[in-house]
């Protein structure tokens, strides 16, 4: 990690901009895979997954017999830990439900909103090095409370064309059966645009690489809607005197693991705590399983020392974390400063792998600073709200003459005629 000791103010924008990468190239092979799999659909669905997961594909959906098998394969105390995960990500976002509520502005005048369920929308599950199977129930729950009609989902297969066990289990145990053996640029290609097997949605969610991030960017502009923005994992950790340097360096490589484009971030107002952490991470780093990964994520990472913990918070709100760590046993007492960040986790036994995987909060987050601007997945990300009025012949009346006088001032005529003829239909009585 790069070491910065108190940056100028007004070098902090540039601190926290992240690692860029070429784009044209990119821009070029995924349109070049969208517009294949809109125009030869199931067929280039099969040639891409040979050609990239080195699978031949007689059948593109999961059948119930793989389903069936896969939740044997499953170990028992893997099926009792998904189960306590389920269980708390439905408390959390079932009480994310809202009632209507029925609102008299004028008397005869009554507005409400509803919130209706989007009817048909895509799941993209990775699937390779690190099949996220927890990311099934952060997108199926809410999801399936909020009553959308047709859920499905895309992950690559292995080279043997089967799907990870974990994966199907999790499907099923939330009620989803509708899966297809799809991975990358052209499984959001599939969703977006809909092959003979696989069904077109009217919005797609979950994260990805490269490649599926700049495709979801791409079917956004031909007018499908996405969950938001994403790019690379990412977290922030704010430490003070309070800290634990080994957790700290845990929750630091728990992201720089996620793939070598993450960024990790530690800010403290003290300088033994940043020297103790580096010094953690260089002891837990090559215990770890994906430690070339996480040791190339740490290229692109900084500890940066700043005078005090406000201006650890103000540097954070200008970087606006995915994930946000207040490493401290007062960390309640800087809640009210943080302003840009997609899920904050406070205290030192708050690791950001409660969020990621059992805590109920959802881990599908902005990142590359779009945190500043789009909030997480929730329930909201999968209904529409609708508004409603209703106006009586009373309701007309009250608010007719405000609703002629402004018509006719932006000279929309036609506007004013819809009241006025009412109205006289009413004094004619």
């Amino acid at each position: 990690m790069q070491r910065i000791n108190y940056p100028n103010p007004e070098d902090w924008s540039a601190l926290t901009q992240r690692p860029v990468y070429e784009q044209a190239s990119l821009i070029e092979v995924v349109s070049g895979i969208l517009n294949t799999v809109k125009r030869e659909k199931d067929a280039a669905l099969r040639r891409y997954a040979l050609q990239f997961d080195k699978a031949d594909l007689k059948e593109l959906q999961v059948s119930n017999e793989e389903i069936k098998e896969a939740v044997e394969a499953v170990p028992q105390d893997l099926k009792s830990a998904i189960q306590v995960a389920k269980n708390n990500i439905e408390k959390f976002h079932a009480a994310q439900q809202e009632e209507v509520k029925v609102m008299e502005t004028t008397v005869g005048v009554k507005c409400w909103r509803k919130n209706v369920p989007i009817e048909k929308v895509g799941l993209y599950i990775p699937g390779g090095s690190a099949p996220l199977f927890s990311t099934i129930l952060m997108l199926g729950i809410p999801a399936r409370l909020a009553g959308c009609q047709t859920i499905i989902l895309c992950t690559p297969p292995n080279e043997s064309g089967q799907i990870n066990p974990a994966i199907l289990f999790t499907a099923q145990l939330i009620g989803i059966t509708q899966i297809y053996k799809v991975g990358g640029a052209q499984a959001i290609g599939a969703m977006a645009y809909g092959t003979e097997s696989i069904p077109q949605v009217y919005k797609i969610f979950g994260p990805g690489n490269q490649y599926v991030t700049k495709a979801k960017e791409l079917v956004q502009q031909d007018g499908l809607a996405i969950d938001m923005p994403a790019g690379p994992s990412e977290v922030l950790v704010i430490a003070d005197k309070t800290g634990n340097p080994a957790f700290i360096a845990a929750d630091l490589l728990s992201q720089a693991e996620h793939g070598a484009d993450s960024q990790v971030i530690l800010l403290s107002d003290q300088e033994e705590i940043i020297k103790a952490t580096l010094t953690a991470i260089a002891e837990q780093l090559p215990q770890l399983p994906r430690a070339a990964i996480a040791q190339a994520a740490l290229k692109n990472s900084k500890a940066i020392l700043l005078k005090d913990i406000a201006e650890c918070i103000a540097w954070s709100n200008c970087y606006a974390p995915e994930h946000l760590i207040i490493a401290s046993s007062n960390a309640l007492d800087f809640v009210e400063g943080i302003v840009n960040a997609g899920s904050v986790f406070l205290g030192n036994y708050s690791c950001e792998s409660a969020g990621d995987y059992a805590s109920g909060t959802n881990h599908t987050l902005p990142t590359n600073g779009f945190a500043k601007n789009y909030s997480g997945v929730s329930l909201d990300s999968f209904v529409k709200k609708i508004t409603f009025q209703s106006l009586s012949k009373q309701g007309i009346q009250n608010i007719g003459p405000a609703i002629e006088i402004m018509a006719e001032a932006e000279e929309l005529v036609a506007h004013k005629n819809a009241v006025s003829l009412r109205l006289k239909s009413i004094n004619n009585e």
